[in-house]
């Protein structure tokens, strides 16, 4: 009984030092308002899947990234507006989406509502503009 008691308590220190390594007790934070960097790369990789047609897009416009209160919460938002194309090729009209960050990177890209983007300072986007697709681009 002596050995299996000892393996026992072999077992269970092995167990805990096991348990020690997997936690630290400290959680790793993200600091949520990192100054987004790589944000019209982004929008522009986000925003081309949801497009019908991502080519020839016109009055390609994008503000800056800017603190906004979000709700209860501070985060980094950017507004973006153009002119995207049915499957007809046939100009919808100008549409304003916002993005919002976590950590510095876009979060969600989403139509802008109520006002959302109205304080916006647009400048001009023209990657978005350039966006191509296809054998005619290389």
């Amino acid at each position: 009984m002596g050995t299996m008691t000892a393996r026992w308590c072999l077992l269970l220190l092995f167990g805990l030092a096991l348990a020690a390594c997997s936690s630290s007790g400290k959680v790793d934070e993200v600091e949520p308002n990192i100054v987004p960097t790589k944000y019209k790369q982004e929008v522009i990789d986000t925003l081309t899947p949801l497009l019908s047609d991502p080519t020839n897009l016109r009055d390609g416009a994008i503000s800056e990234p800017a603190l906004t209160t979000v709700g209860k919460e501070t985060r980094y938002t950017v507004c973006v507006r153009y002119n995207p194309r049915d499957p007809n090729k046939r100009y919808m009209g100008v549409v304003e989406r916002v993005g919002y960050f976590y950590g510095g990177r876009l979060n969600q890209l989403i139509e802008a509502t109520g006002g959302q983007c109205a304080k916006a300072v647009y400048k001009p986007f023209p990657e978005l503009e350039k966006l191509c697709y296809g054998p005619k681009c290389a």
